[in-house]
């Protein structure tokens, strides 16, 4: 039987059609870990440990466990916005309230990028470098937090002074 190459008259080799080289798919990850150092925890395939006939146990549940994360980031983000609205509309700052919503504010970081680590940088996949981004996550966390302090402190009218002015630009 002929290839569609030879009935089309193209006369190339089976061979010469085929790509030689291996796909995207099972190159990049060995070539990411390769090129910037970064070593993973080896994988079961599908991600499955034991056999595809084991019955999964599920871990054990717990009232609190996820639902309390979405309730103080629901209720910082609610929050944040009279204490951010307010000075502006007012016309006047709070110290107390700048204060507090530069607290919010900082959390409400933390609890993003801890999502975004948690989601793109997995511990089960990453191991150590899951635990120095959550690291490097809490560091910067307190620096921000020195900022505002020192923003508070230094700046006539905190936050809300530099949010006019970055609004009257």
């Amino acid at each position: 039987m002929l290839s569609s190459t030879t009935r089309l008259g193209l006369g190339l080799a089976s061979s010469f059609t085929r790509p030689t080289f291996k796909s995207a798919a099972t190159v990049a990850p060995s070539l990411l870990s390769r090129s910037l150092f970064i070593k993973t925890i080896p994988q079961p395939p599908g991600n499955i440990i034991d056999t595809v006939n084991e019955a999964y146990v599920a871990p054990p549940p717990h009232k609190l466990h996820g639902s309390v994360h979405w309730t103080s980031e629901r209720l910082v983000t609610v929050l944040m916005a009279p204490l951010m609205i307010t000075p502006m509309i007012a016309g006047t700052t709070y110290p107390l309230a700048d204060g507090i919503m530069g607290t919010l504010l900082m959390y409400h970081c933390y609890a993003g990028f801890q999502s975004c680590i948690t989601d793109y940088i997995p511990l089960r996949v990453y191991g150590v470098w899951h635990k120095a981004a959550m690291g490097l996550l809490a560091f910067g966390t307190l620096v921000g937090v020195y900022g505002v302090y020192i923003i508070e402190t230094t700046e006539k009218e905190g936050l809300v002074g530099i949010a006019k002015r970055l609004w009257a630009l």
